[in-house]
């Protein structure tokens, strides 16, 4: 354990070095790190109990994804039945389920063997669960019923919270906060949680908007009259405006010629010819083709750009737009194109969002917690040092060096991965203070009973460190599993403790058998001592 060829002592020492140094822009302000190449800005940040911020709990409108999936099922046995030139009544969902009536005795066979047809795996061809994701079952007087199981429904409620955490984390990030924490909550809740956010009202607008974007037909032989009265063909619905250039509510066709869904890019600026704010926007190739055929076959007509169901816009085509691209304009302030942009970006959440609990935390109570934090890590370790260097002398001052490097490392390497810093990740830091220490205390008692084994100094110290290595990995490895465990199950702070505790422990097992041992080894070698002071 003494021994260290040269190779192993420098790579050991660049180790730690490096390490060490990636904890360097932590000590400097945040202005000044910015200035600095991509690849040094790395740092800890500071969660929201140490800055303050803003903590958003959102809910995922069940009903709304659970009508959803209704609606798809029930024109997707619209189209089945069709297809297949079957007569049939009172198409609709009712209660939970899709209902259907056919209208011929001969043909409720083929209906059922079509519509089941319809049935997925649950979770995808490659699903593990057996289940399926539609029953199919004959209620009898040839009443066809389509029902989604619980375990569907399920699963895709998981999808839909799986999607909706992707949009909002773009949506939050657009806004250009630091680190924010999106994660699932429960079943149907996101938690959104943006340190330094002390006004969270900007950001629950942006959330609790779906952002639902679709390029439709004007229904022009739906006069203004009629569209007030609300009287629209079967094949048309009538939708309010977002604003005042269009007169009163207007008649839309229900056919969506292209959806958000084949946007690229949404970018705010101004029209060269009025000064107004618009959202300039560009589709993806399929996008394209499908507007050029849109707009070539309907010159001279007006269309409309709807988002969540009210009109921003509804423009006459000129000429046909080819090019992929185009703008919105909708007697937009700036900050609202903006926003709008930010929306288009990130995409159309799968379904709407509320807000059930807010929460905004003042940088006073964060200063506070650091403070006392702080206070606890130097009393903690300053009592520490005291008894290291009563108890064992100068093996003592060594194992203070250890510890205030595996802190450091600790620091450093939490720098690396951006992490996002709590109270109890501090609770973490400090607890691994006192496991460090009780590293080093095995391996000297180690070689305290060595030495009244009769064994000489060198042997002894090198028995000591030798012997003491199973007792701390078995100590460390059972830590580093709850550890783990704790990640796992846990959320937000616990998180952040079993993180810290985690990474204290991969740092402690290093400096505990390398970094201690090479230092103990450069003493003995230059040395060469008869007796130890421990």
């Amino acid at each position: 354990m003494l021994y260290f060829t040269r190779w192993k002592a420098l790579a050991i020492i660049l180790t730690t070095l490096v390490v060490c140094l990636c904890a360097v822009p932590n000590f400097f302000p945040e202005a000044r790190v910015k200035t600095w190449p991509a690849w040094a800005q790395r740092h800890i940040v500071l969660g929201l109990d140490l800055q303050g911020g803003s903590s958003l709990l959102l809910e995922v409108d069940s009903n709304y994804v659970k009508k959803e999936k209704l609606d798809q099922v029930r024109d997707e046995a619209r189209r089945v039945l069709r297809d297949a030139k079957i007569v049939y009544t009172g198409l609709a969902a009712r209660n939970d389920a899709v209902e259907v009536r056919i209208s011929k005795d001969t043909d409720q066979a083929t209906a059922l063997s079509k519509l089941r047809d319809l049935s997925q795996p649950i979770g995808g061809l490659l699903g593990s669960s057996g289940g399926r994701d539609l029953e199919v079952a004959d209620a009898g007087g040839g009443l066809i019923r389509l029902t989604i199981p619980p375990p569907a429904m399920i699963e895709r409620m998981r999808k839909t919270i799986e999607q909706s955490i992707q949009i909002v984390e773009k949506r939050v990030n657009e806004l250009g906060t630091v680190e924010p924490i999106i994660q699932r909550q429960g079943t149907d809740r996101i938690l959104v949680q943006v340190p330094g956010l002390q006004d969270p009202t900007h950001l629950k607008e942006l959330l609790g908007k779906t952002a639902k974007m679709e390029f439709r037909m004007v229904d022009s032989t739906v006069s203004p009259e009629q569209a007030a009265a609300g009287r629209a063909g079967p094949d048309s619905e009538i939708l309010q405006q977002a604003d005042g250039s269009i007169k009163g509510p207007i008649a839309i066709k229900k056919q969506v010629l292209v959806s958000g869904g084949d946007l690229t890019d949404a970018q705010p600026g101004f029209d060269q010819r009025s000064g107004e704010p618009i959202v300039s926007f560009r589709f993806n190739s399929s996008g394209s083709r499908k507007f050029a055929l849109a707009t070539s076959e309907n010159v001279g007509l007006p269309f409309a750009i709807v988002l969540d169901n009210v009109v921003i816009s509804a423009p006459v085509i000129r000429e046909p737009i080819t090019g992929g691209s185009g703008q919105i304009s909708g007697s937009f302030t700036v900050q609202a194109a903006n926003d709008l942009a930010i929306l288009l970006r990130a995409g159309a959440l799968p379904a709407p969002l509320t807000v059930v609990e807010e929460r905004t935390v003042g940088p006073g109570l964060g200063q506070d917690s650091i403070e006392k934090g702080e206070l606890a890590a130097y009393v903690g370790s300053i009592l520490v040092i005291i008894f290291m260097l009563l108890t064992y002398r100068l093996f003592g001052v060594f194992a203070n060096i250890a510890v205030a490097i595996n802190v450091a490392m600790i620091f450093g390497i939490l720098s690396l991965l951006n992490a996002t810093l709590t109270l109890p990740g501090i609770a973490g830091i400090v607890l691994t203070v006192g496991i460090a220490v009780d590293s080093n205390v095995l391996i000297y008692e180690r070689i305290r009973e060595e030495l009244r084994g009769g064994r000489t100094a060198i042997s002894a110290i090198d028995a000591g460190f030798r012997r003491a290595l199973s007792t701390i990995l078995d100590s460390n490895i059972t830590t580093f599993i709850a550890a783990a465990v704790l990640f796992y199950i846990g959320t937000g702070p616990v998180r952040g403790f079993a993180v810290t505790l985690g990474i204290g422990i991969l740092t402690t097992v290093f400096t505990a058998f390398t970094l201690t041992s090479l230092i103990v080894a450069g003493w003995v070698r230059w040395k060469r001592p008869k007796t130890v002071p421990i």
